[in-house]
């Protein structure tokens, strides 16, 4: 279980560290929202995955991906945000 959590705490920090750094712009984001932020693109890009090849290793669509698939669902999630939160400042 704790192998589990370090696992998903380090593959979160390097996906969302590269996310960010493939998304041009400045993000306002810490260490924290950073590794939640490749977390939640691990999960993306499992159900991506499944979407796409239609194989299902774990029985369950909602599932982690490898580091590449973390690292394109943490893109995708990353210019999602950008776009919600861009478009919410500039409305105030």
């Amino acid at each position: 279980m704790i192998g589990l959590l370090i696992t998903l705490i380090v593959v979160g920090l390097i996906a969302g560290f590269i996310a960010r750094a493939v998304i041009p712009g400045r993000q306002s984001l810490g260490i924290v929202k950073t590794i939640i932020l490749g977390i939640i693109g691990s999960f993306v890009g499992g159900f991506l995955g499944f979407l796409i090849f239609q194989h299902d290793p774990m029985d369950g669509f909602f599932q982690p991906a490898g580091l590449f698939g973390s690292i394109i669902g943490a893109i995708i999630v990353l210019f999602i945000y950008t776009r919600v939160v861009g478009r919410s400042a500039v409305n105030r």
